[in-house]
């Protein structure tokens, strides 16, 4: 019984623990050799272990043998240099160390004496982050607003829905909940539903407005303008509008500068959502698809994604921490302390959804303090520059075409139909997308654009390479040549 595994000991975390990371390790160094997307049928794994837990302990190797056997081949590889579906979710060995020692110390830090550090790391940490953004003042933590860590963008969008909600309702009174607008185009992140759905939002008051390829799918600060008009006309009261620098489809950019101006005249929230393509903005070059940001009441993007955080991270920041604090804050008997009754202290929990939080701030604090700001301009770049090499190879190829404009790192093409026959182009790009990733070599992901069904090639794994992107493009070759000769 000596081996016994203990709740905790300092001993046996190092033995475990060294041997973890060594597992993790040899994935990493072995990654490529996994089918991308996960090959296997729904329901594999049930009958691949027991239906009950064990009554005595099983050894640490056993448990290391089955997750080789049974549970990576039910994994999708996203750290797979060959990962191009989606967005990316990067890994980092700064990020991976950072949640590392957030599992360690494993604080719960929803008020500032649960951990002191935690909290004013976070606003440290967002205000570097904000700085590197060139996010206007306001945004920092020295004034009214500053930054809080959410777990996605999702959870960013919610909670300031929820303060603009509120906040409107204390002016014109709480009945008029039935009477509230959001606006977004049809390309925002469906997240925005989900948040007017919680947020108690009638979903025929969430006017997602349509985006066309004459925008190359950016919002039309006009139409918007006329709808607000027709919603006022009907007495509506439009309260938020939400825009998105990189849309999810096909990296949009919505001009901030007049749809600000657009929420400022109507007294409306404005909430930009960068998930993807705010890390780019990092680099002084992308940084102009950002500007009209000074009028946003919030900002957001995902540390998680493209900028070398392991998941989750989502950066969001307000210009005015109070409004959330109204929406979100609870003040029982058993959480009451000093410092939180003074107002010395900024409490996370009143900013958030839950009460619970973990201490992601370590993360994103390793990763800006030992990758430093050109190395991660550096990182960005390169990923740009291989999305570009991507289009070049496209252009090269007649039977393709790049469908909009390539803006940061991901390309949205198709295979040309036969005879110009778009519901046969629909179905050849089904089919050459499931070609694609049943072989495993790649994985890359669709969109609908236009009526059209599209391919989405998104550069953004940490290991990826410009061979990689080679091969991806030969297998795409290759499979599109097989489904021509079929089609003919």
């Amino acid at each position: 019984m000596e081996n016994r595994l203990k709740p905790m000991d300092a001993e046996q975390l190092r033995e475990y623990g060294h041997k973890m990371v060594d597992f993790i390790a040899d994935y990493y160094k072995t990654i490529e050799n996994f089918p991308v997307l996960s090959q296997v049928e729904p329901g594999y794994l049930r009958n691949l272990l027991p239906d009950s837990a064990p009554n005595q302990p099983d050894s640490f190797q056993h448990v290391l043998d089955d997750i080789q056997a049974k549970i990576l081949p039910g994994v999708t590889h996203w750290q797979s240099p060959n990962y191009f579906a989606y967005y990316p979710s990067n890994s980092s060995v700064a990020g991976f160390v950072g949640e590392m020692l957030s599992a360690g110390l494993n604080i719960v830090g929803f008020s500032w004496i649960t951990s002191p550090a935690a909290t004013e790391l976070e606003m440290i940490v967002l205000d570097w982050l904000a700085k590197m953004l060139k996010l206007p003042e306001d945004f920092l933590s020295a004034g009214q607003g500053g930054g809080v860590i959410q777990g996605t963008a999702s959870e960013a969008v919610l909670v300031v829905l929820l303060a603009a909600r509120d906040k409107v309702l204390r002016r014109v009174g709480k009945d008029a909940l039935e009477k509230l607008v959001v606006y977004a185009s049809d390309q925002m992140h469906s997240s925005l539903q989900k948040a007017c759905q919680i947020a108690g939002i009638h979903p025929e008051n969430c006017r997602l407005l349509k985006a066309t390829s004459s925008t190359n799918y950016a919002l039309s600060p006009e139409f918007l303008s006329e709808t607000i008009s027709q919603d006022l006309t009907i007495g509506l009261i439009p309260f938020f509008l939400c825009a998105t620098v990189g849309t999810t489809s096909s990296t949009a950019v919505d001009p901030l500068l007049s749809l600000g101006k657009i929420a400022k005249s109507n007294g409306m929230w404005f909430h930009v959502d960068a998930a993807y393509a705010g890390s780019a903005c990092v680099c002084p070059e992308f940084r102009h698809y950002m500007d009209g940001v000074e009028e946003a009441d919030s900002f957001n993007m995902n540390a998680h994604k493209w900028f070398l955080t392991n998941f989750d991270c989502s950066a969001l920041w307000v210009k005015d921490r109070s409004a959330l604090v109204q929406a979100l804050s609870t003040n029982p008997e058993y959480l009451k302390n000093k410092a939180s009754q003074a107002n010395m202290v900024v409490d996370y929990k009143d900013w958030q959804v839950p009460l619970g939080r973990r201490f992601r701030s370590l993360k994103l604090w390793m990763v800006l303090r030992l990758y430093g700001l050109e190395n991660l301009q550096c990182y960005i770049r390169s990923h740009i520059k291989l999305a570009k090499h991507f289009e070049n190879l496209i252009a090269q190829d007649p039977r393709f075409e790049v469908v909009t404009p390539r803006i940061f790192s991901l390309v949205c093409f198709r295979l040309l139909p036969v005879r110009n026959d778009e519901s046969h182009g629909n179905k050849l790009n089904h089919q050459l997308l499931d070609a694609v990733n049943s072989t495993g070599s790649a994985f890359i992901s669709h969109t609908v654009l236009s009526g059209k069904y599209i391919l989405r090639f998104a550069v953004g794994a940490p290991l990826t390479e410009e061979k990689h992107v080679n091969a991806a493009w030969k297998v795409l070759q290759d499979k599109a040549t097989s489904l021509l000769a079929e089609s003919l």
